[in-house]
């Protein structure tokens, strides 16, 4: 019964509505985090491997300030400066392991612009980030809004904001899970819970800039996850791979969830279909969490892969960072 319980209670944390356990209101100011390494296996503390992934470090981390956790989207700048983001809008810096951090650990709330600070503090449901470095701006899709908004160098104002009718027709509960920036420009979002006819999950592949005016009508992909599973984040790692998160919960093991791999073809074309291929599954006894965001580096000429788990302000969740190499064969 008490696993029943704690189902049902996830089950209701994860749909994007006010609930007592997130921050109202969070000031701009420094963050203090403490960050503890964790073994990947509580039966097996040596534990180096998973599926095809080779486990370089994991950290629970954790910070007194009210606004820290909820980090659904993740972005990470070698060789450990993390920048998360909430599903309550909020920007979350610091630095794990070894080395000197770039930058103060800080938190902040996203920019808004003047004609949506009416909107509650709950509305503001950010689940996915995605980043170009060249002119260092950044694109957020708001799962509740069901829309993809882009913004400045450093986060200093918002620049564009666009809703789609695509994105519209899937359900506000389960939409812009993933946002992901392909390195020509193009840009890949797929629908958590929005489903094609044939059962696989609707995904928009953009030509350009979507939260832009004038950037044409996505065409729809189709994307099949590991059996059981929904994805919750994407990133490319270059122009034909792409890396999905994927979540189950269940009675028997709570969450789990996949890293899988997608070969992108050089046409990608309407109705293509994008298969997922396994490469790691995260659950008990392995660190396992609500795992939501995913992210990407290169290290020593290594494709380094980052996952992060949404506590969802509960007590009784962590917020898992984790750390893997994937092996060059792997793809």
């Amino acid at each position: 019964m008490q696993r029943i319980l704690i189902v049902l209670a996830l089950a209701i944390l994860l749909l994007p509505a006010p609930h007592p356990g997130k921050p109202e209101s969070v000031q701009a100011g420094t963050l203090l985090v403490r960050a503890q390494p964790l073994p990947l296996s509580s039966v097996d503390p040596a534990l180096r491997h998973v599926g095809a992934l080779d486990y370089l470090g994991g950290w629970v981390v954790e910070s007194a300030n009210p606004g820290f956790g909820g980090i659904s989207a993740l972005m990470v700048t070698p060789p450990g400066d993390v920048l998360g983001l909430s599903d309550s809008g909020l920007l979350m810096g610091f630095h794990v392991g070894p080395g000197e951090a770039a930058r103060r650990p800080f938190i902040a709330p996203l920019p808004i612009r003047a004609q949506d600070r009416y909107r509650p503090w709950w509305a503001w449901d950010s689940e996915s980030l995605a980043h170009d470095p060249v002119s260092d701006r950044y694109w957020v899709g708001f799962e509740l809004q069901q829309a993809v908004c882009r913004y400045g160098p450093g986060f200093a104002r918002v620049e564009a904001c666009r809703t789609w009718p695509e994105i519209m027709a899937w359900p506000k509960t389960g939409s812009i899970e993933s946002l992901a920036r392909l390195p020509d420009g193009r840009f890949l979002v797929i629908g958590e819970m929005g489903m094609t006819a044939d059962g696989k999950h609707d995904s928009l592949l953009f030509a350009g800039d979507p939260a832009e005016k004038d950037t044409p009508d996505p065409i729809h992909l189709r994307y099949t996850p590991p059996k059981g599973y929904r994805p919750t984040d994407a990133v490319a790692i270059d122009a034909h791979h792409l890396l999905v998160l994927n979540r189950r919960l269940t009675l028997e093991d709570l969450f789990t969830a996949t890293i899988a791999i997608v070969e992108l073809p050089d046409r990608l074309t309407p109705g293509t279909e994008l298969k997922a291929r396994t490469l790691a599954r995260l659950a008990p006894p392995l660190l396992a969490d609500n795992f939501e965001g995913i992210a990407v580096t290169r290290e020593a000429g290594r494709t380094i892969i980052w996952v992060v788990s949404d506590d969802n302000h509960e007590f009784f969740q962590r917020t898992l960072l984790l750390k893997f190499r994937l092996p060059d064969g792997e793809m």
